[in-house]
């Protein structure tokens, strides 16, 4: 049996007795149970299983479990709650900046990011902290407009 990686997911210490190799990706969803990051590329090329790791976007589906030890992991389901949402959440929902929702809690966590890192973001910051996450749908001026929403409501 490994050894125990210790590391807090969305607030909560675990220790997670696994292959080390194993995508973060696949620990969160099939032994936490955290479905909101999805699989897209797994080569870390869409965004759609972008999780915080201590506050920087990072795409998860190529992140080895052992690479987030002794570290704080953020999923979408950590931002907010249905009682009390994160003003991404809101903004999102406002602006209506999902359509098929598979890239939404990618997109989510990267603005989040973005949003910790340039509280006003201007459009090229925005377009630039966003680059990483594609979205099939189109929704992407949906999305700008509601990290633009998010930033003025904060």
């Amino acid at each position: 049996m490994p050894a125990p990686i210790a590391l807090t997911v969305n607030g909560q210490p675990r220790s997670l007795a696994l292959d080390p190799e194993r995508s973060l990706l696949d620990v969160l969803r099939n032994e936490l149970g955290l479905r909101a990051s999805h699989y897209g590329c797994g080569a870390g090329e869409c965004g759609a299983c972008m999780v915080l790791i201590d506050g920087r976007a990072v795409p998860s589906c190529d992140t080895p479990l052992w690479a987030a030890a002794g570290k704080r992991v953020q999923t979408s389901e950590g931002l907010g709650s249905r009682s009390a949402p994160h003003p991404l959440q809101s903004a999102f929902i406002a602006e209506q900046a999902a359509q098929c929702g598979y890239c939404t809690s990618g997109m989510l966590v990267s603005a989040a990011a973005l949003l910790q890192c340039h509280a006003d973001p201007d459009d090229r910051q925005i377009r630039d902290g966003m680059a990483r996450n594609l979205c099939r749908c189109g929704t992407h001026p949906r999305v700008v407009r509601a990290i633009v929403r998010a930033a003025a409501s904060r």
